[in-house]
């Protein structure tokens, strides 16, 4: 057996087999002498209910005082950025979408951004489509926060709001089922607009939303708000001020829990942003109390801009003109939810020769799309999301690289828990929102 600088090695009958570990955990645990020092190494993690995913924390306690923490991170990896490589422009969509599950509308905008950019035809997008995208990702922002509020009440002691939180998201996801077919993962904004257009029943069903949500918002906050063990778990634990988060590169609600009201949606506006009124909430605490605060009024902020975008939507298309770009035909799903329902096949095949042909490789090849590369960043629930995307000119990706808010944010964990108690550890991890489907891609 031979060592390499990165990981053990050994020769197969398949090949040269790496083992990789996880973390220093050899290293932390050999440096201590368990009978001069007090010290001891446990793991938090992977599998761990408060880790928010397959997160794994190598802890140094002395007691139930947390003096190191190390985040190691891998457990969930994917392949996603490379295998983005080997499809086309639009099948990218159903790649992305599955990073961060809970936000995947926000992927996939901030993938079609991106191809839209270098295709140059960020212009060009129809404006039912934008404002169907913006509507949408604020349902998604909303339904975020919701189980941010669900899991993190839960490892907090607050078990009721559990199931409350996942009660509301479920209204949510509904809407998405109905529009896209899929509950999660839905491949619905499409490079030129939207895989189809809303129908009717969804958005009356958007509508009836936002006159439920606000009544139990107000539920939650004479739930938790006043309770003394919620203000206990959250008040001044795992703060992190400005400089902190500016230093460690930490947006979204964290940042803006630190009282930098920071929100791409306003200082550099995207997809219309700066055509709706809202608001960025703040607050001055810099601790998970003020990042529930923040999240809360996100919601709010949210539930405006969705009520102003069913105000603003007029009929028109959902895709752009370009026939290079578009598919002939709008897609129609299935009864059964998957697949191309029979009207979408007989428009397709009752057309001329010519554009069944051009559908066929349109679909099977993929247009190509002008070398070059671009940088798009948008206001995800966690943060800036950023997408990195590199064309050599073909009809695939040559590069796509994110950057996710749960991955940078991460770093934040040593920051706030060294010093403090092990189950702070808890409180402030959990108050980052990390989820570790965004940080292994």
């Amino acid at each position: 057996m031979t060592t390499s600088g990165y990981a053990t090695e050994r020769d197969t009958t398949e090949g040269k087999v790496f083992t990789v570990t996880g973390g220093d955990w050899d290293t932390v645990t050999g440096g201590i002498d368990p009978l001069s020092n007090e010290k001891i190494v446990v793991n938090m993690g992977p599998q761990h209910p408060s880790t928010h995913g397959v997160l794994r924390l190598v802890l140094e306690l002395e007691g139930e005082t947390v003096t190191e923490v190390r985040p190691v991170i891998g457990y969930l990896h994917t392949g996603i950025e490379k295998n983005l490589e080997y499809r086309n422009w639009v099948q990218g969509t159903t790649f992305v979408t599955r990073m961060d599950y809970l936000a995947p509308l926000f992927n996939e905008a901030g993938y079609c951004f991106a191809v839209e950019k270098l295709l140059g035809i960020t212009d060009d997008i129809p404006e039912r489509a934008q404002t169907i995208r913006v509507m949408f990702m604020e349902l998604n922002r909303i339904s975020s926060h919701l189980v941010w509020l669900a899991t993190t009440g839960m490892e907090l002691g607050a078990i009721s709001m559990m199931l409350y939180g996942f009660r509301e998201r479920e209204y949510i996801l509904d809407i998405f089922e109905e529009t896209s077919g899929l509950r999660m993962n839905h491949a619905y904004f499409r490079p030129g607009g939207l895989a189809q257009d809303v129908p009717d029943t969804a958005l009356a069903k958007i509508r009836d939303f936002l006159v439920y949500l606000p009544k139990k918002l107000k539920e939650y906050e004479a739930m938790l708000s006043g309770q003394v063990i919620w203000q206990e778990r959250t008040q001044g634990v795992a703060v992190l001020d400005v400089t902190g988060c500016l230093s460690l590169g930490i947006t979204g609600p964290v940042l803006r829990a630190a009282g930098l009201p920071w929100d791409l949606r306003k200082t550099m506006p995207y997809a219309g942003y700066e055509k709706y009124e809202f608001d960025v909430p703040t607050a001055q605490t810099a601790d998970v109390w003020g990042r529930y605060l923040v999240r809360l009024a996100e919601i709010r902020e949210s539930l405006k801009i969705v009520e102003q975008c069913l105000d603003r939507l007029r009929p028109g298309a959902v895709m752009v003109k370009d026939k290079k770009i578009a598919w002939p035909a709008q897609l129609a799903i299935g009864v059964d939810g998957m697949g191309n329902s029979l009207e979408h096949v007989a428009k397709i095949m009752g057309q001329s020769m010519e554009s069944l042909i051009h559908h066929f490789k349109l679909v099977t090849e993929g247009f190509r799309v002008p070398p070059g590369q671009v940088y798009v960043g948008i206001e995800h629930p966690r943060g800036e999301l950023g997408v990195h995307a590199v064309s050599d000119g073909g009809t695939h990706p040559y590069r796509v690289h994110y950057r996710d808010p749960s991955f940078v944010n991460l770093q934040a964990i040593p920051a706030m828990a060294e010093g403090a108690l092990l189950a702070d550890v808890i409180a402030g991890g959990a108050s980052l929102d990390p989820v570790m489907g965004g940080c292994d891609r």
